[in-house]
């Protein structure tokens, strides 16, 4: 996300210039991140529980198909990629509109 965020420097420096709210990049670019995180869940998750019967074997003290470690994985994937966009989004938000213009 730092690297996308990177690269659009001049595009989020031309939405400040013309009266973007920091609170609107932040939101442009969390949503863009849950949006991917929930993506990477809604494919995982199905293809998880279709290679259940090759790990089964492996597994220790939880069953193939055990709910809450589907759940809590989830959860934790959504949370470390807010976090991964919350970052980026915040320094994003921050930009001077001028030094993102003249950015590269």
């Amino acid at each position: 996300m730092s690297y996308s965020i990177a690269r659009r420097t001049s595009e989020i420096g031309i939405r400040m210039a013309l009266g973007a709210r920091s609170t609107s990049v932040l939101g442009m670019v969390m949503r863009e991140t849950l949006l991917m995180a929930v993506l990477g869940i809604a494919i995982g998750v199905p293809c998880a529980l279709a290679l259940t019967r090759l790990v089964a074997s492996r597994l220790f003290g939880v069953t193939a198909w055990d709910p809450l470690t589907l759940v809590v994985a989830a959860v934790t994937l959504a949370l470390v990629a807010a976090l991964a966009g919350y970052l980026p989004a915040n320094r994003a938000a921050r930009i001077d509109p001028v030094i993102a213009l003249r950015y590269e």
